[in-house]
């Protein structure tokens, strides 16, 4: 796995903050999205959390800081406790990386970290929601839904596409979990997986978060889902267009493959890999047909065809790193 290595400095924190005191860490990673870094720090506050409770920002844009100086100012008037920290290399991974050690490195009572994106909305009870699953359950990791709004609401029947549609729909143990933007982490999970938790060969494809947890499920952790504690994603009109759902849903079928492989390094494996996306571009046009059918789009029902192209695509090194260029994401 590749070394993470990034420098990453304190910006700022709550004059009141007593780390002893804090049980559960919110990680909130933000790159250029100041405005709304607030509404997700405001829907936080929103939770109505004690002392319990803090909240740590991860800046990815050391350049322009704009997220960092953003937070800090919100931490100067709000109740809810925190640290503003500046991740200095670009990149997903290492900001999730950074705002995990910090906590772990923070927080001596920590037990858990929970995690929400800055283009996301927690809704009412969302941390409660997490941890009470985490407790009945027993799952060391805990997912909930990411609901897309588009901001456009003419644009809303794209939230039928696959790309925004959470994984389950029920309560309760789930085989294994695939976005970071909405989950809560028990610390043993942390404190086993070896670092860097995210590999940054994913920084800019994504995929980090899926990566890891099939390395903790390799470690015999478990996973559960909580359909009440759901977050609302923000969708800007160019997720609706058709250049960005193609390329993501590309990139999806990429990340299936690369993980594949890393399950099953070798020849054998790569074969096996390979004459699964042969198959699944076979089977294409007839789930294509059905999906494009059950939800009145074609171009949703291409969807199965895109995944299976990426993957052959991943096989000779074409791989897109979609946030490579956030402007355009």
């Amino acid at each position: 796995m590749t070394p993470d290595l990034a420098p990453v400095s304190e910006h700022a924190r709550s004059a009141g903050l007593k780390p002893e005191a804090v049980r559960v860490a919110v990680t909130l990673p933000t790159f250029r999205r100041p405005d709304h870094l607030i509404s997700t720090l405001d829907s936080i506050q929103a939770q109505g959390l004690g002392t319990e409770v803090a909240v740590i920002v991860m800046d990815n844009d050391a350049e322009g800081l704009a997220g960092a100086e953003a937070a800090a100012d919100w931490f100067k008037t709000s109740p809810v406790q925190g640290i503003v920290i500046v991740a200095h290399q670009r990149g997903n991974c290492h900001a999730y990386n950074a705002g995990w050690e910090k906590a772990l490195a923070s927080f001596p009572r920590l037990t858990h970290i929970a995690v929400i994106d800055d283009d996301e909305i927690a809704g009412p009870g969302w941390i409660e929601g997490l941890m009470t699953t985490a407790r009945k359950t027993g799952a060391d990791l805990v997912g909930g839904p990411q609901i897309p709004v588009f901001a456009d609401k003419t644009l809303d029947g794209w939230r039928r596409h696959p790309v925004f549609t959470p994984h389950y729909r029920e309560t309760g143990p789930v085989p294994i979990l695939y976005s970071s933007g909405n989950v809560l982490i028990a610390r043993a999970v942390l404190d086993m997986m070896p670092r860097p938790f995210l590999d940054p060969a994913f920084n800019f494809i994504g995929g980090g978060d899926s990566d890891f947890y099939r390395r903790a499920r390799i470690c015999g952790f478990t996973f559960a889902w909580c359909a009440e504690a759901a977050v609302m994603e923000t969708l800007m009109p160019r997720r609706a267009e058709f250049s960005w759902l193609n390329a993501r849903s590309l990139r999806n079928g990429a990340i299936s493959s690369i993980l594949e492989k890393r399950q099953s390094p070798g020849l054998q494996g790569r074969v096996r890999t390979f004459a699964k996306s042969l198959a699944l571009l076979a089977a294409a046009p007839w789930r294509g047909l059905r999906l494009g059918l059950k939800t009145g789009s074609a171009v949703i029902g291409l969807y199965h065809l895109q995944v299976a192209l990426g993957r052959l695509m991943e096989e000779f090194g074409l791989v897109n790193e979609q946030y490579r260029n956030p402007e355009s994401n």
